[in-house]
């Protein structure tokens, strides 16, 4: 009885966690799972990430991806997940541009290279909880490569933080996925600020250990830099 009592509960977790395996440009989706988005680590647990310090913040890549995806600098853009996300905390997408003499299909992101694109701050619902755009969808929120991004290969990360247990250190979870992409028609901007992963949270950053049923929804700081919109 024990022993089923341990799997019910295995699969429970299971299914309220998720990975991102399908990238969507202007609401043409990749042709299939895991093609120009890097396959996670978590591709069959869903577990997130805990600990900020880890070399899997970067990407959770177990494998580079097989093709890099064009997408016009303006493009609207989202992922699908393969769960419900149902966990409250913001979705936020970052850049990083491969260096010349280097490709998408193989280059690690290391370095203080990534930049923030979008991200997401809470409302409070009519039952006083803070909630996210896209929270309990399947889908991701959207958000715009910056018509100002210069053109080339990059990576696109993107991740949700899941705050549900943020109020005890190494609480929040953390789910991610990198695409590797060209941007085509892109501009002459310099984005910025550049951070690295792992590296650009701490544990103790008050978008990462946080109480929501503590806070108002204005009082939410998410973690990282600064939007660069272009």
């Amino acid at each position: 009885m024990k022993f089923l009592t341990s799997l019910l509960l295995a699969a429970t977790a299971v299914q309220a966690h998720y990975t991102f395996p399908r990238l969507v440009v202007e609401g043409k989706a990749e042709a299939a799972d895991w093609s120009s988005t890097r396959k996670t680590k978590n591709a069959d647990s869903k577990q997130g990430i805990q600990s900020v310090a880890s070399a899997d913040m970067r990407c959770y890549s177990s494998q580079t991806a097989a093709t890099i995806l064009s997408i016009p600098a303006g493009a609207t853009i989202h992922y699908i997940s393969t769960q419900q996300v149902n966990h409250p905390g913001p979705t936020q997408y970052y850049l990083a541009k491969v260096p010349a003499g280097q490709t998408a299909s193989t280059w690690d992101g290391a370095g203080n290279v990534w930049f923030k694109i979008h991200t997401t701050t809470p409302t409070m619902d009519n039952n006083k909880q803070l909630t996210w755009p896209s929270q309990n969808e399947y889908v991701l929120t959207n958000a715009t490569i910056p018509a100002a991004t210069p053109e080339g290969e990059y990576l696109l990360r993107v991740e949700q933080i899941a705050l549900h247990m943020a109020m005890q250190p190494n609480g929040a979870q953390i789910y991610l996925a990198c695409s590797q992409i060209k941007i085509t028609g892109g501009g002459s901007g310099t984005p910025g600020p550049l951070v690295a992963f792992p590296g650009a949270y701490q544990s103790n950053d008050p978008g990462i250990l946080v109480n929501l049923g503590a806070i108002q929804a204005d009082a939410y700081v998410p973690p990282g830099p600064a939007v660069w919109s272009g």
